[in-house]
């Protein structure tokens, strides 16, 4: 599974940014974004800044990977507690595929 992680730009210059996340530090490819100024926070993937996130979306990402982290340590009690958004909702299909459903 490949998961892209939030990451604070602290310097950007030619295309590549200093940033720190989740308790390391990366030299990321920033040429997909605007030269991100310090403090921006993006979503980091493979050496990449992929895209610009606002510091909210930033800490419910964390937020869910700190549950999928405890989850993978045996923990059984994270669920609802960090993902409220799927607790009592039906899965949803993509738009391309609900009319395949049998």
């Amino acid at each position: 599974m490949c998961i892209g992680t939030p990451m604070e730009i602290l310097a950007c210059a030619d295309g590549v940014a200093l940033a720190v996340g989740r308790g390391e530090q990366a030299r990321l490819n920033a040429l997909m974004l605007d030269e991100p100024q310090p403090g921006t926070w993006v979503l980091a993937f493979r050496g990449a800044a992929l895209r610009t996130m606002s510091a909210e979306e930033a800490a419910q990402t964390n937020a869910a990977l700190d549950a999928l982290e405890q989850v993978l340590a045996g923990a059984s009690d994270v669920g609802d507690a960090h993902f409220r958004d799927l607790v009592d909702r039906e899965p949803r299909l993509p738009a391309h595929l609900q009319g395949r459903r049998p």
